[in-house]
Formats: C-alpha cells, sequence, structure tokens
C-alpha cells in the first residue's frame, strides 16, 4: 500500500507572482509491504534502492513482524496467506 504524506523539512523558498514565500513541507510516500521471512532482505533492498533520492528526507525502513495473516477468499493462514 502506498499513501502520500507530507514532511517538515528544511523547505526552500519559491516566488509566485512576484512573492517570495518559503515551501516547508515536501512530499513523502508510505510503502507497506508484507513478505515472508525469506523474501525480507530482498524486499527491504529493493524499497531502499528504488525509494532513496539522496536528499534530506529520505526516510526510514522499518521492519516488524506479522503475527497473523489470512487470506480470506482462499481461506490462507500465516505465510501461506501472503
Amino acid at each position: 500500500m502506498r499513501s502520500r504524506v507530507f514532511g517538515r523539512q528544511k523547505g526552500h523558498t519559491e516566488i509566485y507572482r512576484g512573492s517570495e514565500y518559503t515551501v516547508d513541507f515536501l512530499p513523502k510516500i508510505k510503502i507497506e509491504v508484507v513478505v515472508g521471512d525469506q523474501q525480507m532482505d530482498n524486499a527491504v533492498a529493493a524499497i531502499i534502492k528504488s525509494a532513496k533520492t539522496g536528499k534530506i528526507g529520505d526516510g526510514k525502513v522499518f521492519v516488524s513482524k506479522v503475527r497473523r495473516g489470512r487470506q480470506d477468499t482462499k481461506e490462507e493462514k500465516g505465510e501461506a496467506a501472503v
């Protein structure tokens, strides 16, 4: 799942219709992925490789354990549901 949010970082100044103003909010993207244990390292590496811009506010990658999962249409549970 991806969602677009805004973070408050060092912005920049712009001129619009002759007036200078500071842009404080930079666009951010939140990426949430659920993968099996064996795919975790590859998934983290792929996210970092594709999302990294090299600019301030590139963000963080968090890894947490999903305790339970279920795929309702096939009634699969656990890692099979992924």
